[in-house]
C-alpha cells in the first residue's frame, strides 16, 4: 500500500470521528433529523474507511502456495461490503424522513446551518484527500464516494437550514435527506454491481468479450478458439485464459505467435495476463479433452 493512500485515509477517519461527535450533539440539541442522520451516515464512514485501509494493506500483501492470486481481491470483498452498506445507511435514511413527514418538529434552523457548515469543511478536506486516489481501484472509489456522499449531505443541509430559519417551512429538513439520498443511490448501485461481478469472476466492464473473440479469430495462424474466460482479481488485475486451434508451427514459431498474442492483449484491452493452449488441427485430433465450462 503507497504511504500517502494510507495516511489519507488515517486522515480521513479522524476528521469523520470528530464530525461525528459534534454532529449528534448538536443534532440532538437543534432536534435536526437530517444532522443526526448525517453523523449516523458518518459512524458507517468510519467503519468503511477502516475497512478500505485495511483492505489497501491486505491486497499489498505477497501470493502463497494457498493464495496463488494474492490478496487482490480483498479490494472487492471490501467495496462491495462498503456498497452494501452505503445502501443500507441511505435506505434508513430516506424511511426516517418518510417519518418525519407524518410527524414533524421544531428545528433549530441557526444551529443546524452553522454545525453543518463545520461538518462540511471536516467533509471537503476528507473528500479532497481521498479523490487523489480514487481511480486507482473500486476499494478507494468506495471510500471516496462514502466521504463525497457525506460533503453533499452537509452542503444540502447548510442550504435546507438557512430555508428554515427564514421560512420556518421544517418539512425541507425530511426533504432535503430524501433528495440527497435518491441522487446518490445511482453511484451507490455501481459500486455494488461492479464489485459483485468481480466476485462471480464476471467479464471486466471495460472490456467487450465479443470484440476480443473477433481480434483472435482474426490472427491468421489462429483456427478456431473456445473456452474463453476473462476476469479480474482488482481493479488493475485482468486475467484471460482460452485454447486455441492454430495451424500447423514449429516450436519457434509457436513462440512469435504467443508473444503477438499476449502483446495484443495487453495494448487493446490491458488484459497483461493470459493463460493460453495451443494445439495444432493435427495434434487436437489425438487429444480429447472434456471441457465443463467451455463457450
Amino acid at each position: 500500500m503507497e504511504k500517502h493512500n494510507s495516511e489519507n485515509l488515517i486522515i480521513s477517519i479522524f476528521l469523520n470521528i470528530g464530525i461525528v461527535v459534534f454532529e449528534i450533539v448538536f443534532g440532538l440539541i437543534s432536534r435536526s433529523m437530517a444532522l443526526i442522520s448525517d453523523a449516523l451516515h458518518n459512524i458507517t464512514d468510519i467503519g468503511s474507511m477502516i475497512l478500505s485501509w485495511w483492505g489497501e494493506k491486505m491486497s499489498a500483501w505477497p501470493s502463497n502456495d494457498r493464495k496463488t492470486y494474492g490478496y487482490k481481491r480483498a479490494e472487492v470483498i471490501i467495496a462491495f461490503t462498503n456498497g452494501g452498506i452505503l445502501l443500507a445507511v441511505t435506505i434508513f435514511i430516506i424511511v426516517e424522513a418518510i417519518q418525519r413527514f407524518f410527524h414533524p418538529t421544531d428545528v433549530a434552523g441557526l444551529q443546524m446551518m452553522i454545525v453543518a457548515g463545520v461538518a462540511l469543511a471536516g467533509n471537503g478536506i476528507a473528500t479532497y484527500l481521498l479523490e487523489k486516489d480514487a481511480h486507482k481501484n473500486l476499494n478507494l472509489k468506495s471510500a471516496w464516494l462514502h466521504s463525497l456522499q457525506d460533503a453533499i449531505f452537509s452542503l444540502a443541509v447548510i442550504v435546507g437550514a438557512g430555508a428554515i430559519y427564514f421560512t420556518g417551512w421544517n418539512w425541507i429538513d425530511p426533504a432535503l435527506s430524501i433528495l440527497i439520498s435518491v441522487f446518490l443511490l445511482k453511484e451507490i448501485y455501481k459500486i455494488v454491481i461492479e464489485s459483485f461481478d468481480m466476485l462471480l469472476d464476471s467479464v471486466p466492464s471495460d472490456i467487450d468479450f465479443a470484440e476480443v473473440q473477433k481480434v483472435l479469430a482474426e490472427i491468421s495462424e489462429i483456427k478456431s478458439l473456445h473456452d474463453l474466460h476473462i476476469w479480474q482479481t482488482g481493479s488493475d488485475n485482468k486475467y484471460l485464459s482460452a485454447h486455441l486451434k492454430i495451424a500447423e508451427l514449429n516450436e519457434s514459431e509457436r513462440g512469435v505467435l504467443l508473444s503477438k498474442i499476449q502483446v495484443l492483449l495487453q495494448k487493446k484491452f490491458q488484459i497483461r495476463h493470459s493463460t493460453l493452449q495451443m494445439v495444432s488441427e493435427k495434434e487436437s485430433k489425438n487429444i480429447e479433452l472434456e471441457c465443463e465450462h467451455c463457450n
